[in-house]
């Protein structure tokens, strides 16, 4: 019974109610910051978050990544705390002074002792992680790295060793790439896991405590060049919900399904602005209708193209019946039967219905 009456009429106009229904409640969001452990403090919430979303933003503002251990090695924190300091990046200019030499032309390095003693890096880390020419004084815990090999475009020794100091400054001594900060925090299941700000699947991966099935961020693009369209699409689904959720916003799981699905229906993500879903409409009038209008008529004109008016919007701009709901049906009278006043009232005026297909 539930099941009946929770099917969807003929024709409905779900694309529009699905759009209705996440943009509607999207309008009243607020912009409250989701604070958790720390990590997540400064992650964007509600409206901006939304819109990060169905924009597919190569980089959302602030990317967190969760790692959960392998079964074997998920109820025990140390191991949990042990990956946290694997992953956690730390980077030159964290643990050590940098200085600009401009008459040597080189970059100075002076090794912080208590710095490096928070993070847990000896000197010799420091050392080995610096790749290039340098002269090292132990004593001293310096290092002076040269910048005369660097070749830079227009030249000049200023410019050769700002490029240097700004690559040393940035040069990672230990864990993942792009992964700045990771927590321990301990799920309902009593498993620990790690929570991080920034995002490296690949990085992480190569970790052997790890669970490579349960690796997740929330960096959708990030999710389909790792596992492919459908953990995109799972994961765009569960990121709209949790918005919504985290508004206290009641909105059914079946229109963000449906976004989700016309997001990914090409195999890849795409967006819904111009250069997605608006713009990839078949109607010449219907991506007109949606910014570029001049542009999309102009190149429609040069190239011949016809509208074979199918749409909602390329109907309502030419003043016809928009073809959903009670539009899409055509009824036919049959006249050619002739009166019979022995048969029952009405029998003559049969109407049948048919459905354009």
């Amino acid at each position: 019974m539930i099941k009946q009456q929770n099917k969807i009429p003929p024709y409905e106009a779900v694309g529009v109610v699905a759009a209705q229904s996440i943009g509607e409640p999207g309008t009243q969001m607020t912009m409250r910051t989701f604070h958790y452990a720390g990590v997540a403090e400064h992650v964007p919430t509600g409206l901006p978050r939304l819109i990060e979303l169905v924009d597919v933003r190569k980089e959302p503002k602030k990317p967190t990544i969760d790692i959960y251990l392998k079964k074997e090695f998920s109820r025990k924190r140390e191991i949990a705390e042990k990956v946290a300091y694997q992953v956690e990046s730390v980077t030159v200019d964290q643990i050590a002074k940098v200085k600009e030499q401009m008459r040597e032309r080189a970059v100075k390095i002076i090794y912080d002792e208590k710095l490096g003693k928070s993070y847990r890096i000896t000197f010799g880390q420091l050392e080995k992680a610096l790749e290039m020419k340098k002269k090292v004084d132990r004593e001293s815990k310096t290092i002076i790295v040269s910048a005369e090999e660097k070749k830079v475009k227009g030249g000049g020794a200023l410019r050769a060793v700002r490029k240097t100091y700004n690559t040393v400054k940035k040069t990672i001594v230990k864990g993942v790439a792009g992964i700045t900060r990771a927590v321990v925090v301990k799920d309902e299941n009593g498993e620990y896991f790690i929570r991080a700000s920034g995002s490296n699947i690949e990085g992480v991966l190569k970790n052997s405590y790890v669970d490579p099935l349960r690796v997740y961020t929330n960096n959708i693009k990030e999710i389909e060049r790792i596992y492919g369209i459908e953990a995109a699409r799972t994961a765009l689904v569960r990121e709209m919900k949790q918005v919504m959720d985290m508004q206290k916003l009641a909105v059914d799981i079946r229109h963000i399904m449906l976004v989700a699905d016309a997001m990914c229906r090409d195999g890849v993500i795409v967006n819904i602005g111009r250069h997605g879903l608006s713009g990839r409409k078949p109607g010449v009038l219907a991506r007109a209708a949606f910014e570029e209008t001049v542009k999309h008529l102009v190149n429609a004109s040069a190239k011949g193209e016809e509208d074979r008016l199918v749409g909602v919007t390329e109907n309502i701009i030419v003043g016809q019946t928009v073809p959903i709901g009670t539009g899409k049906i055509m009824l036919e009278f049959n006249m050619t039967r002739k009166h019979d006043s022995s048969s029952a009232p009405g029998e003559n005026e049969k109407t049948k219905e048919k459905c354009e297909k």
